[in-house]
């Protein structure tokens, strides 16, 4: 069943117009009158929907009874990931997403490729949002992750977000998953650009109370290091297991 994120309030019963976004992806699909769709607004669950006319700019269904649908981890995740270039970030905001990652986090760093500032920043934060709206919409999950403003490696250092867990990806860490004593609830995982992070900002992290992970002998490239660790996460805690 098609699944569309449409941003605003949704009651059951109600005949409702489709935003136009909606209504360009239901004529590619090439759907009628009488076809069910599945609208949801981030704010938890889902409706179904029936299509009751469509037209070329416009299409009005009748909405359902709200359905209480989740498949969030039981583990909060967030991925504070150095912005990659290419199409390598957008590939990771994407499959986070469907593995599971609660909150993303664009770090700049010294080795980071790509530098974004002001208006060009901003633009490309929302680009990677709709990227992770339609990640929603493609994988079943009613509540969307937030990809939140860019900041540099010392902002985000200060802050020191909280988590039963911070941990940062690292050829050189010889922790792993294995050795954490308990069962996080709310963890972070930091991972670096293409170059890796660099020695001067590894050991930033590792003052601010970040500990260092090592996934396996081998080094991992940026877009596979990221939903690697996720995956190991939600394998030993999360809903893989």
């Amino acid at each position: 069943m098609p699944r569309f994120y449409v941003d605003t309030p949704l009651l059951s019963d109600q005949e409702f117009s489709l935003p136009e976004v909606v209504v360009r992806h239901i004529q590619v699909l090439r759907l009628q009158a009488g076809d069910i769709i599945t609208l949801f607004n981030g704010q938890g669950g889902e409706y179904p929907a029936t299509l009751l006319a469509l037209g070329k700019r416009e299409a009005c269904c009748r909405i359902g009874e709200h359905l209480g649908a989740s498949c969030e981890s039981p583990v909060w995740l967030g991925l504070a990931q150095a912005i990659s270039a290419g199409d390598k970030m957008e590939f990771t905001l994407q499959k986070g997403v469907e593995m599971g990652v609660s909150v993303f986090q664009p770090l700049s760093t010294e080795r980071s490729i790509v530098r974004l500032s002001g208006e060009r920043a901003q633009k490309r934060v929302e680009r990677w949002q709709e990227i992770v709206v339609s990640a929603c919409e493609q994988c079943g999950r009613n509540t969307i992750p937030e990809v939140r403003p860019i900041l540099t490696l010392k902002e985000w250092l200060a802050q020191l977000p909280e988590a039963d867990a911070r941990l940062i990806l690292s050829p050189l860490g010889e922790r792993k998953l294995a050795d954490l004593a308990n069962a996080p609830q709310k963890l972070w995982l930091m991972a670096g650009p293409e170059g890796g992070f660099s020695e001067k900002e590894e050991q930033a992290a590792l003052v601010s109370g970040w500990t260092p992970l090592r996934l396996g002998p081998r080094v991992l490239r940026t877009e596979t290091a990221a939903l690697a660790a996720v995956a190991a996460v939600q394998t030993r805690w999360g809903d893989y297991c």
